[in-house]
């Protein structure tokens, strides 16, 4: 998992630590040369854009803004679609903006899923309605609802055979 949240440096860093605090798997700020592992998430630094490199270690970039961000998730779900293709779940909650429009569309035009946050939840819904408005995501889920369905999903891709409920 890979958490970008349009945040300056160093709030990412504390923002890593309290999610690690409070959750059931681990979560750190990434750093160059991570690898993404099963059961633990990594946030994207602020200041740079993350991304996965050719031979699946995370590098930390300066290139330009994204839509006005860095880091921009966009940037990040292209770097990931190329990684994993079909594999990928990509999600979007409350926020200003687009981006993440174009990072879904790459995620579905290889094969893989999206979850969007229903308006009824979000704080500001510029990002998840850019998308829903795009037609990409496969769930629009509540907040509450949306760990529930990322489990249920990431279960429904161990077992191709199994019903998503979300």
């Amino acid at each position: 998992m890979v958490i970008v949240q349009h945040m300056p440096a160093k709030f990412t860093k504390s923002l890593a630590d309290r999610l690690n605090e409070i959750s059931p798997i681990p979560v750190k700020e990434a750093e160059a040369g991570d690898r993404l592992i099963t059961g633990r998430a990594l946030v994207a630094p602020g200041g740079f854009h993350t991304v996965m490199a050719p031979e699946g270690e995370i590098e930390l970039t300066l290139d330009k803004p994204v839509c006005g961000l860095r880091p921009a998730i966009d940037v990040t779900m292209e770097s990931l679609v190329r990684h994993y293709g079909a594999s990928c779940l990509g999600v979007i909650l409350t926020g200003m903006g687009s981006d993440g429009t174009n990072g879904c569309a790459m995620i579905k035009a290889a094969g893989g899923n999206v979850i969007s946050e229903d308006q009824s939840t979000c704080v500001i819904y510029g990002m998840p309605r850019s998308v829903a408005e795009a037609g990409l995501p496969d769930y629009v889920l509540p907040l509450g609802r949306i760990a529930n369905g990322i489990v249920n999903y990431c279960y429904k891709s161990i077992k191709k055979d199994a019903r998503v409920s979300v």
